[in-house]
């Protein structure tokens, strides 16, 4: 093929051509190819300096971060991309230095958070999205102590958030959205005084709000909807004076508001709907941007 002169009036599209083509032709447009089953996608990495990851060398001393997400890739890599992103590979605890791993959006990723991740303690930033990963947190992850922003929202986690969380007192923002994590919010959450944005929200959280969370004084956004919560709302809420989002709607809480979430800044947007609220409400409320809306009162007093 390289012999000859093709010029520009050449058509390879919808075939099954593997991606390591001839430097010859990479003036030419070689189109969507498709089933990268039979293709042999290996890479040579310097097996002293660097580690293979996802058909990707990275090397060992100086990766300091690693970003995967789909829409970053064009079509032809990511058919055969999305295919490799099926776990985690140990190895990638080689990685020392690394500062920052970002996962997001890879259907195909299965598994359970390997222990490799808890090796990576420079590890400032952890966000594994939308995956398929599963089992429990592990409390080792409470030896990530240089971590600032943790998500490990819209996976399929279970099983309570380990007290070790209190660990992490650098942390800035801590997300577990939409896993099926039970139990408790563990009071060790109090110990995280930079925290600015805490979302737990769309798991089956059980128990009352621990009261520790006024402890959060830089706290700017709490979401804890879509639980099973139980008991009062803690009037220690009114020490954030930060706040200006504060989601506890669909779960089963009781009692009356307290007074203290007067103390929360006029702009703070406060959804409490479908609980167990009981009147009389706060006078506050009808100036700030609470909603109510939807209480079962039937076991609250005259």
């Amino acid at each position: 093929l390289c012999n000859l002169d093709l010029g520009s009036d050449v058509l390879f599209e919808g075939n099954e051509l593997c991606t390591n083509y001839q430097n010859c032709v990479e003036n030419i447009d070689i189109g969507e190819q498709f089933n990268f089953n039979n293709c042999d996608d290996s890479i040579n990495c310097d097996e002293n300096n660097d580690v293979e990851l996802w058909g990707n060398c990275y090397n060992i001393e100086e990766t300091d971060s690693i970003f995967l997400e789909p829409q970053t890739i064009d079509y032809i890599d990511y058919i055969s991309y999305e295919g490799l992103i099926n776990e985690i590979p140990p190895q990638i605890n080689k990685l020392v230095n690394l500062k920052s791993l970002i996962i997001n959006n890879q259907s195909y990723l299965t598994g359970q958070l390997p222990s490799e991740i808890i090796e990576l303690v420079n590890l400032e930033t952890l966000f594994i999205i939308e995956t398929q990963l599963s089992g429990e947190i592990p409390p080792e992850i409470g030896n990530l102590t240089n971590l600032t922003h943790l998500n490990l929202g819209g996976n399929l986690f279970t099983g309570e958030i380990p007290s070790e969380i209190g660990n992490l007192t650098n942390l800035e923002y801590l997300v577990l959205y939409g896993n099926q994590l039970t139990g408790e919010i563990p009071s060790e959450i109090g110990n995280l005084t930079n925290l600015t944005i805490l979302g737990l929200s769309g798991n089956q959280h059980t128990g009352e709000i621990p009261s520790e969370i006024g402890n959060l004084s830089n706290l700017e956004e709490i979401y804890l909807g879509n639980n099973q919560l139980t008991g009062e709302i803690p009037s220690e809420i009114g020490n954030l004076t930060n706040l200006t989002r504060l989601y506890l709607h669909d779960n089963q809480l009781t009692g009356e508001i307290p007074i203290e979430i007067c103390d929360l800044p006029d702009n703070c947007y406060i959804p409490i709907y479908n609980n167990y609220i009981c009147p009389p409400y706060p006078s506050c409320i009808s100036q700030y941007n609470i909603h109510i809306d939807f209480q079962d009162t039937t076991n609250c007093g005259d």
